[in-house]
Parts: C-alpha cells; sequence; structure tokens
C-alpha cells in the first residue's frame, strides 16, 4: 500500500493491482501510450539490496550543490507518495499528481498495471514535465523484471548485493545477483560496491555479455580514511567532513562519485565537500532525539552495517532495540547480528498487511531481555541511560513518523 496513492486513483477513476507482478509487457505499453516519457530523460539508474537510497540521496546533493536540478524516484514512501517522487529535493506537489494523474487517465491507463508500474509511469511524466537536468531512479525490487528497467540510462549502478526478497528474487546470491545484474545495457558504464564473490562474478559476465565497463569500488575507485577521507577514481577528492556516518556509508559515498563521473558531471572540490558534509536521508541512522535513532535496517546485511556504525560511532555502548520487521525478511537472523550489542529487545506490533507478530519476534530473540508492546506505546522521547534504536521496517519508521 502506498498512502495516498489510491485517493488519485478514486478521484481520477484509474484501477491498477496492489500485487507484485515482476515483467516489463504491462509497463511498456502504458509508457508508449503516454509517449515514451522515459526516453526525454538523462537516468542513472541504481539497483542493490542496500544502499541504494543513501546512494542516490549523496548524487542529489552533489548534484545540487552544482546547479544542476534533480528528479528522483525512490521508494518506498517515508511520509506518503508525493514524497517518492522528488523534484530539486522537495516531494512532488498535490498539482503536480494531479496533473499527471489527468495525462495517465487521458491515455486510458486504468487497468492496465499494478500500483508501482503505475507509480512507475507517474514519476516518468512528473520528470518529463520539469524537465530536471538529472533523474536519480532507484528500482523497486530486484532489477531484471522491475517496472524501471524500461530506461537507457547514462550509467548502471549495483550498491550491494545480499539475500532478500527472497521469494521473488530467489534463495541464492547468484539467482539475486541475477536480477540486480538485468539493468546492465549494451555498452553502458556500471558501477559496483562491494560485491560478495559469487554475486560479482555473475555481474561481470552480464557486464561482459553486453560489452559495458565495469568500475568496482576497490579497485577502480576507492575511499581511505587518515585524518580525512580521500575519494581516488576518475577523480580525487577529499571529504573533511561526512554527515551519513558507518563505514557502509563512506562505500555509498564512494560509489555515488563515481557514478556522477562516469555520467560526465563535471565535479568540483567544495561543491562535492559541502553537499557531503551536509547530505541526509530519512531512517538511515537519523537521530529524532537525546540518544534516540531509527534505522531502516531489515535484513541481515543491513544489520551488520548498523551494528559496525554503533560501534565506529559510540564504542562500548549498549543498546536498547525497539524491533518491527516483516513476516518475509530472515527476522531471527537480524536479530542474532543485533544480540551483541543489546541491552534489551522491545517488539512491536504495526500497521501492516505483512507486518511480523511482535510474539513471533520474540519467539526467536536471542537474549532474555525482551518485552511486546503496541504500536500506539512506542515512545521516541530522549533515552536516560543507553542509546534506543528503533530499527526494521521502513514500513513501522514511516508509520511512526505520520503519528
Amino acid at each position: 500500500m502506498i498512502p495516498k496513492f489510491d485517493e488519485y486513483k478514486k478521484q481520477f477513476d484509474i484501477m491498477s493491482d496492489d500485487e507484485i507482478k515482476p515483467g516489463l509487457d504491462a509497463i511498456e505499453e502504458a509508457l508508449a501510450s503516454v509517449l515514451n516519457p522515459e526516453k526525454d530523460l538523462r537516468i542513472i539508474h541504481v539497483a542493490g539490496t542496500n544502499g541504494k537510497g543513501s546512494t542516490i540521496a549523496v548524487m542529489e546533493a552533489v548534484l545540487q550543490a552544482h546547479g544542476f536540478e534533480t528528479g528522483v524516484f525512490s521508494s518506498p514512501a517515508i511520509l506518503d507518495v508525493h514524497d517518492q517522487i522528488r523534484i530539486n529535493g522537495k516531494p512532488t506537489t498535490q498539482e503536480e499528481l494531479e496533473y499527471v494523474f489527468e495525462e495517465m487517465e487521458s491515455a486510458g491507463l486504468s487497468g492496465m498495471l499494478t500500483d508501482f508500474e503505475l507509480l512507475t509511469v507517474a514519476a516518468f511524466l512528473a520528470f518529463r514535465n520539469a524537465s530536471p537536468d538529472y533523474v536519480l531512479l532507484e528500482t523497486g525490487m530486484g532489477g531484471r523484471y522491475d517496472s524501471t528497467n524500461v530506461v537507457t540510462p547514462l550509467v548502471s549502478v549495483i550498491t550491494s548485493i545480499a539475500l532478500d526478497h527472497i521469494g521473488f528474487l530467489g534463495d541464492t546470491i547468484e539467482k539475486i545477483a541475477e536480477h540486480k545484474a538485468g539493468i546492465i545495457k549494451p555498452y553502458i558504464p556500471v558501477v559496483i560496491g562491494e560485491l560478495p564473490v559469487e554475486a560479482k562474478e555473475v555481474v561481470l559476465a552480464e557486464a561482459k555479455t553486453n560489452k559495458s565497463l565495469v568500475r568496482a569500488y576497490g579497485e577502480e575507485f576507492t575511499m581511505k580514511s587518515r585524518e580525512t577521507e580521500t575519494f581516488s577514481g576518475m577523480s580525487t577528492f577529499e571529504i573533511p567532513v561526512r554527515n551519513m556516518k558507518g563505514p557502509h556509508q563512506a562505500m555509498n559515498h564512494a560509489v555515488a562519485l563515481e557514478a556522477l563521473s562516469l555520467a560526465g558531471v563535471p565535479l568540483k572540490q567544495d561543491s562535492v565537500a559541502d553537499a557531503i558534509a551536509h547530505v541526509s536521508l530519512p531512517f538511515r541512522f537519523q537521530k529524532i532525539a537525546e540518544n534516540v535513532y531509527i534505522d531502516g535496517a531489515h535484513n541481515p546485511a543491513a544489520a551488520t552495517m548498523l551494528v559496525r556504525t554503533i560501534e565506529e560511532q559510540f564504542p562500548g555502548e549498549k543498546v536498547d532495540w525497539v524491533v518491527g520487521m516483516l513476516n518475509t525478511k530472515d527476522y531471527k537472523a537480524t536479530l542474532e547480528i543485533l544480540a551483541p550489542l543489546a541491552n534489551s529487545f522491545t517488539f512491536v506490533d504495526f500497521p501492516h498487511e505483512q507486518a511480523a507478530r511482535a510474539g513471533d519476534l520474540r519467539a526467536v530473540c536471542p537474549i532474555e531481555e525482551c518485552q511486546i508492546i503496541s504500536f500506539e506505546e512506542v515512545d521516541l522521547k530522549c533515552s536516560q541511560k543507553h542509546i534506543k534504536v528503533v530499527v526494521g521496517s521502513l514500513y513501522l519508521l514511516s508509520s511512526l513518523m505520520r503519528q
């Protein structure tokens, strides 16, 4: 469910299916009906299990610091559908979306698409209407059969590959890599983060088939930390201050800078440094009160990165974890990764059709100190004794922020 999306569908009498139906035939037909707005855009296409949102946020900030206008399509919603389509860093307005829905109604798209496909068409139309210099396009799930994979981008980006969405993408790293690598297009360069060996082999094979240049983190480019950080790739930049903390964010920033360079964006030291010193992204180790943070780590790989961030920022500290996750995620493995830092676990029942029951989370809790609370009982006020981190599903976090 996409918050407020159904209101527009009802207003303009457009029907779409709320199921996930991988494949590109329907959206290609729909886009042809609205004269293929995606073909008018300069796009950087981003896939990956984790790190997509952070990498896009960095690229968005750096582009704007250089005076470029940007469009961003991302998911899921933070508050509602408007923030999934951003123009120059701001959510689309009601007027902008109404105009787009009028276009889709006139084109007869009702009944043709799933919700996410319809939203993807809306994003392309909104970007054509706004004419930004660059569009940063995030896949919804996977890549090869994702509705965003109808574009020929300037650069394709794969931030990371780990086990997630196994019901749709497969239960091995290699199967998931096949989906992510599907965004690689003939002769279009690819930037990749640090990937597992078996995933990297799949990606490199796909790139070879498509005759696509590959720039890999740790090989062609890197971010090294001494007194300050230094990015070295197609260009070199000193990074005095990085606002988004954690070692995984160093890689995300490096991937972003290399992708922009490969896209032909002329980058300047001062503008890069200023953007990176101030960029932020909701739900990525976001401080919301004294000693209280929220983070959207919803799988084992993301939980590992979150633990490293906390160990880096608060060495030796214990954490009161407040956790809500979807039942489609490997929550047992995620909790085991969080457990070594735990002072306590609190599990939350929250409103989503796929939310894991708090009782099921408690049943696999690795420590004795755990409890269950309702969604309404979640306390985001300052924590006096221990760091409090609300972690898990982005749907939980966005629901809390809407309260």
